[in-house]
Formats: structure tokens, sequence, C-alpha cells
């Protein structure tokens, strides 16, 4: 795993560099909240999501530098959705990424205004992008916006997450998982790897398989993410855990068991990593992306 780990290292040490200078402060009260975002953005993460689009875009010859803009908007809606899943009136918790969250580090306010920013900045900012040719970019922007929204996107997985309970159907209990994973955790992973064959002007097929390996990707995240909550050492892991269980949430760990979800985490790897054969040697780090996914202990 040290490969893909030393890749992603790379790889969020250039996006940092040039993510921090989006983040131009103004003058007067107003600088708050955009403090509040850079702090968002900045302040850690794995930068998955954009290595993610980068690396779908580049098996089609598109370089770093063209995919940027549109990596950059993505982990801005991505930060933003973390800004207001942290809420008091969310989730409530006080770490993120191993530092206070960002009501905690400014006040609930300035964090929603943030969040608020953060949002509307992503879809700004990609818009305004000279290095993605127009119909591209709009292309983008629609999928965008249908993986955040409320219609099937994280806007909509967002109830799901607050409110679903267990109950004693067991076939429901699968339904609210999978489209719980779906429209919160893997929407912005399937986006990603979409968005870097749009890029790339993929043909159909090869953007399906893409998808295909989005998919069982974000489930296996999702699970990873149940075993951490459930078993992680919350110095590494970086948030509050435990809270699955405290909070009675419905999550693959708490409906199937931690082995037979380890197990299931296993065969989706190698699902996702058999959608990317018509891709061959060129897809290799994706190939190690999957198994990081599983096997990463924050």
């Amino acid at each position: 795993m040290s490969e893909i780990t030393d890749i992603l290292k790379q790889f969020s040490t250039q996006f940092n560099t040039d993510a921090v200078r989006i983040f131009t402060k103004p003058n007067g009260v107003e600088k708050r909240v955009i403090e509040a975002m850079e702090y968002a953005v900045m302040n850690g993460g794995k930068r998955l999501r954009p290595y993610l689009l980068c690396e779908s875009a580049s098996l089609f010859g598109v370089d770093y530098t063209t995919a940027f803009p549109a990596a950059v908007s993505l982990e801005m809606l991505h930060s933003y959705s973390l800004v207001h899943d942290d809420l008091p009136a969310m989730d409530n918790d006080d770490l993120r990424r191993g530092k206070p969250t960002c009501h905690k580090k400014y006040d609930e306010a300035t964090a929603i205004l943030a969040g608020d920013g953060l949002l509307t900045h992503a879809f700004e900012y990609l818009s305004k992008s000279l290095q993605i040719r127009p119909e591209i970019r709009l292309t983008l922007i629609q999928l965008l916006s249908e993986a955040a929204g409320a219609f099937g996107g994280m806007v909509a997985g967002q109830p799901l997450d607050l409110y679903a309970q267990p109950t004693d159907n067991q076939q429901e209990n699968e339904q609210i998982i999978k489209r719980l994973e779906e429209m919160k955790t893997g929407r912005l992973l399937r986006y990603a790897c979409e968005a870097g064959a749009v890029l790339g002007q993929a043909p159909i097929a090869e953007r399906q398989a893409l998808i295909t390996y989005a998919r069982r990707i974000g489930q296996a995240f999702q699970i990873a993410d149940d075993i951490l909550d459930r078993e992680g050492d919350q110095n590494l892991v970086g948030k509050t855990l435990h809270k699955d269980d405290a909070q009675q949430k419905l999550t693959y760990v708490s409906y199937l068991g931690i082995e037979p979800a380890r197990r299931l985490a296993r065969q989706l790897v190698d699902e996702a990593i058999a959608a990317l054969s018509v891709f061959d040697h060129k897809a290799d780090h994706l190939r190690l992306l999957a198994h990081y996914i599983v096997d990463r202990k924050y």
C-alpha cells in the first residue's frame, strides 16, 4: 500500500499548493468567511476525490493543469458538505481531520456561511475555467449539480443519514443503506471518475467502466468508514468514533456485522478492478487505489 500512499502524498502536495491560491482574502469583516472557507479546504484530507478525477482524466491524455479546475471545484464542494455535516444541527462533531471542525474553530454562523461560500464558489470557479472547452464545462457543471443536489444527490442522502433507523424488515434496511451510500458517499466518487471521462471525451463504454469502478469503490469506501467507526483509532481517523452505534444508525456493519461487511468490501474491490480491464496497465494506479480504500486506517 506504500506505493499508492506515496502517489497520493505527492498529488496532495501539488494540489494543495495550487488550491490555496484560490482563497484571495478581501479587506473588511467578510474576510472571516473566506478564512473559514480556506480552513475547511486546506486543513488536511486525503484529496481522494480530486486525485480520482485527475487520474481518470489522465487515462484519456488530459493533463493535471487542464483537470485542476474541475478537481478543485469538486474538493470545494466536498469540503462544504463536511462543514455542514459537522454542524450541531446535523452530526454535531467537534473534530474533522484531527482538527477542530469549522464551527468550533470559528462559530456556527461563520461555518454555515463558509459552507455556502464553498458550494457557490465551486460552480463559479468551474464556470470560469479557460482550460476546459465550454461544452465540456457545461456538462461538468450539470453533473456536479446533480451529484450535490436534492434529487438523487448528497442533499437527498443527508436525511437518510439523519433519520433512517433500523426496521424489522431486512430487505428494507438493505435498500436504505444502499440508497444512503449511493447518494451521499458514492455520489462524489462517481462524479470524480465520470468527470475525468467527460474531460477526456471518452467513448461510452470506457465512461461506463469508470462509473462501475466508482460505484464499487464508493460502496467499499462506506463499508471501510463503518468499520473504522467501530474499530478505528481516533487519533488516526481524525474524527469522533463510535457515533454510529450510539445514534443507532443503520450502517453496513450494524446490518451485516464486521466480518461479513469486510468480506463484502473485498468483493467490491475485486469487482471495481475487473471493471478497469478495458484500460490495461494505464489504470494500475486506480487498481492500487481500490485496495487502499479498504486497507486504510483513516
